[in-house]
């Protein structure tokens, strides 16, 4: 019993999930319970393949980009007024290469560099009790409610004479309101969110470029084994995000849908493993792109 629940705890918590597309983001059990002093260590790699996954609204077509995105990060389990919570960062580095028409012409572009860096608490409002490790263990979910506000700073590789950067010269602030019912083995799971940015006051030699609010849906089916591994079919709807060149309204409303999934399992008491990808099936824009990932993760700390 006791190995049995410290590996449901060691499938809790993963949060390896790649810096990019961050409006887009698909992850599943983003507000499961976890014991209050727990660490995580994650490291993590993703590969794009197609259209342009940092900053969708960009004024290029035909863009056949691939990245390839190292990830590292790191989490703590807080007790936050008697429920749990979460604070975790994430720093990613990318390498960028492909080809889109500007302006009517085609360009190159290969680059890499840090990707802005990303800071996010989470707090669990209810159905998510602050637990050491031992009263844990006799933990059962039933429905969780929680919230979170996740903030990119503007600390990645940006080049005002480039359109395509892998930084974005802005910040953006989403606050998300999620919840999660556990019906047997079986979790269910929505979130929802908006994206919020500040304007771009260097865009493309000095250029102001601001962006509407994005908004997103995500639904998330997950099995969990006895084991600890579990296996999720994820999905999420966004929209929105038009932007605003020196006062002037773009065409560039998105209204895109993404399908993935995502298996995680643990390998010992502190260390677990998550496979994803994902699709995207519709894209209004034309910013759709494929994603495949893997990440690794250690825990420590709460007497594991």
């Amino acid at each position: 019993m006791a190995r049995t629940g410290y590996l449901l705890v060691a499938a809790a918590v993963l949060v390896g999930t790649p810096a990019i597309a961050r409006a887009q983001d698909i992850e599943p059990r983003a507000y499961s319970n976890a014991p209050i002093g727990v660490n995580f260590l994650v490291a993590g790699y993703a590969y794009t393949q197609g259209a342009l996954p940092f900053d969708a609204s960009l004024p290029v077509k035909n863009a056949q980009l691939s990245t390839s995105n190292g990830v590292l990060g790191y989490a703590r389990v807080l007790d936050l007024w008697g429920q749990s919570g979460k604070f975790d960062v994430i720093v990613p580095y990318t390498w960028l290469s492909g080809t889109a028409e500007v302006m009517g012409q085609g360009v190159e572009r290969k680059v890499s560099g840090f990707a802005n860096s990303l800071f996010r608490l989470s707090a669990n409002l209810y159905g998510a009790p602050a637990l050491t490790l031992p009263e844990f263990r006799n933990y059962e979910q039933d429905l969780i409610v929680g919230a979170s506000l996740q903030v990119s700073v503007p600390s990645g590789q940006y080049d005002a004479s480039r359109i395509v950067n892998i930084g974005t010269n802005r910040w953006s602030f989403k606050p998300e309101l999620g919840i999660s019912k556990a019906i047997g083995q079986w979790t269910l799971e929505s979130q929802v969110a908006a994206t919020l940015f500040t304007d771009n006051r260097d865009f493309y030699a000095g250029n102001t470029r601001s962006q509407d609010p994005i908004y997103s849906l995500q639904g998330h089916a997950i099995y969990a084994f006895r084991s600890g591994i579990w296996v999720s079919l994820d999905a999420t709807y966004f929209t929105g995000g038009r932007t605003t060149l020196n006062g002037v309204l773009g065409s560039d409303l998105q209204q895109n849908w993404r399908v993935g999934g995502t298996l995680a399992f643990p390998v010992d008491v502190h260390n677990s493993v998550k496979l994803y990808a994902s699709n995207g099936v519709s894209a209004r824009t034309g910013n759709s792109y494929d994603l495949i990932g893997i990440a690794w993760q250690y825990r420590w700390g709460a007497g594991l």
